[in-house]
């Protein structure tokens, strides 16, 4: 079921996504976010080399996707965008490439290769963290299948002629390793410990730590704040599991020490009391 929220819809001219003074014909639209649902992997677009590719050649089925919907011609928001989801992917040890994907989707049909890949190249570099070139897919593509990806993921968007920009909402996607939307994150601003439970989520185990999978026991995605809070009944739960898990290994420790003396041969204990008598006394 799709879960629909309140989206900023800008011009790629606006300072800010969140921009309230935005005119009216281009504030409170519905974006709506499809979790779980399935992405159209069959839609065929072109690789920055050149090459005729399926969505489905971007997922491994090994690791999570992130997947953003930009173009290279943006003025502004996509480049704040980019450069926030850039800045957070930097202050975590995942990296690009080995641990998850990033897909991004030109809006526009124009797009050439070329253009895609110089963009990629600048945000390679500006990553670092030694990221495979492969770890990070720029794709142009026809109208129809650009279309349809937005679609199924719940962005509109709205090309304006007399701009020559398309205005579009702020929002980057991360879909586990079979295709499937995980979590949904808006703005130009990504909290990196929020990006990064959310690819350890959407990976279903195949990535993270211990700590990491402890971390989503407890805490839950709050989408209204944009990250992960604690949740009270797991909290409650596995505090109660660690309270039995004490109680019985209290109970197990008694039982055996209560056993050891029980099997403990008095005619030994005697004979080793006798030995230790002093002669007369």
């Amino acid at each position: 079921m799709g879960v629909v929220l309140a989206a900023t819809h800008v011009p790629c001219t606006a300072a800010d996504p969140r921009d309230a003074f935005m005119p009216a014909a281009l504030t409170d639209i519905k974006l709506v976010e499809h979790l779980n649902e399935t992405l159209p992997l069959n839609l065929q677009f072109t690789d920055d080399s050149g090459k005729a590719i399926r969505l489905q050649e971007c997922f491994t089925e090994e690791v999570p996707v992130i997947l953003s919907l930009n173009y290279s011609n943006c003025p502004m928001l996509c480049v704040l965008q980019l450069n926030g989801l850039v800045d957070s992917l930097r202050e975590i040890d995942l990296v690009a490439g080995k641990d998850f994907q990033i897909v991004s989707v030109s809006l526009d049909p124009q797009e050439t290769a070329e253009q895609a890949r110089a963009t990629k190249q600048k945000y390679l570099e500006s990553y670092g963290k030694a990221a495979e070139p492969k770890g990070w897919h720029f794709l142009t593509g026809p109208e129809n299948s650009i279309s349809q990806l937005a679609k199924a993921v719940g962005i509109e968007y709205v090309y304006l002629p007399e701009k020559k920009q398309y205005s579009h909402p702020a929002v980057f996607c991360i879909a586990t390793p079979d295709g499937r939307l995980s979590r949904y994150h808006y703005g130009v601003e990504f909290p990196p410990q929020t990006v990064r439970l959310s690819l350890v989520e959407a990976s279903e185990g195949k990535i993270g730590t211990t700590f990491d999978h402890f971390l989503l026991i407890c805490f839950h995605y709050d989408a209204t704040e944009g990250r992960y809070a604690p949740t009270a009944r797991n909290i409650m739960k596995i505090g109660g599991a660690m309270a039995i898990l004490v109680l019985g290994l209290i109970i197990w420790t008694c039982h055996r020490f209560r056993r050891k003396l029980e099997n403990v041969d008095p005619d030994h204990s005697l004979s080793n009391g006798r030995a230790a008598v002093i002669p007369g006394t």
